[in-house]
């Protein structure tokens, strides 16, 4: 499955039909593996990414699936106007906005703490038969409990927030389809940073493609990807040495200190 290109609606007044990027871009044509999405703060990623989850219709790991999540309310009118063209349609991938993932979390402990306690229930209510009935009989609870331990590598809960975010990454990017990620790094450290670009290297080689909205310039050097710089002026392709965020980083690395005192 290859998502080739999204055709945008018309500007307007109101928001999401305001943004900037609207007023001379017509169509965005994206890479059949990593496209990412870049610009400051305002200038549409997150609210394009959004309205993209919507149009497509790819699983979530929000609190809600994309029907009935609130949050995206508005965006549903705008998503309904985007064109897509495809080579083939499918509904493998996923969505995730960075700051969902504590409520992933949190609603999985959920169901792992429920599994186990109707296992219990189940081993006390059973204590008077064969202990391989009793397995028998807690099976379609343990089973899946362990089986999302294994998954992910253990309890997500039980670790930091970003060893966390990367072992999600690793469970989930397993194969084919659409991955629309909006600040996939905001939990990671450089060094875990790196590691979810091997993540996704390894993921696009098996099929599946990418578009990501990020800040970090560690994801903007992914090797080969397409970079669309959102603006005033629209989306326009880009290369890495003359993104802002680099070079802005590229100047305080030189010179920390004198950076700072000149701000």
């Amino acid at each position: 499955m290859t998502l080739e290109r999204v055709g945008l609606p018309a500007p307007g007044e109101d928001h999401p039909w305001s943004l900037p990027l609207l007023r001379s871009t017509r169509a965005i044509d994206l890479d059949p593996r990593m496209t990412l999405l870049v610009g400051e703060n305002g200038s549409g990623k997150s609210t394009l990414l959004e309205a993209l989850a919507l149009a497509v219709d790819v699983p979530t790991a929000g609190a809600h699936d994309l029907t009935r999540d609130p949050t995206l309310d508005a965006l549903r009118p705008f998503a309904a106007a985007l064109r897509l063209s495809w080579t083939a349609r499918s509904r493998r991938g996923l969505f995730l906005r960075a700051e969902d993932y504590f409520g992933y979390v949190q609603r999985h402990r959920a169901q792992q703490a429920e599994l186990r306690a109707e296992a219990e229930r189940v081993a006390h209510e059973s204590a008077d038969v064969f202990e391989l009935e009793r397995e028998r009989r807690m099976a379609p609870f343990l089973g899946p409990a362990r089986a999302a331990d294994a998954r992910y590598g253990g309890d997500l809960d039980a670790r930091s927030h970003g060893e966390s975010f990367l072992a999600f990454f690793k469970a989930r990017l397993r194969g084919g389809g659409l991955y629309l990620l909006d600040e996939p790094e905001a939990a990671l450290s450089p060094l875990r940073q790196l590691a979810l670009v091997a993540l996704l290297r390894e993921a696009t080689e098996r099929g599946a493609q990418f578009v990501i909205a990020t800040h970090a310039p560690i994801l903007m050097a992914f090797p080969g990807a397409t970079i669309l710089q959102l603006a005033d002026d629209g989306a326009r392709p880009a290369r890495f040495d003359d993104l802002d965020a680099v070079r802005t980083l590229r100047a305080f690395l030189a010179d920390p200190e004198g950076f700072v005192r000149r701000l």
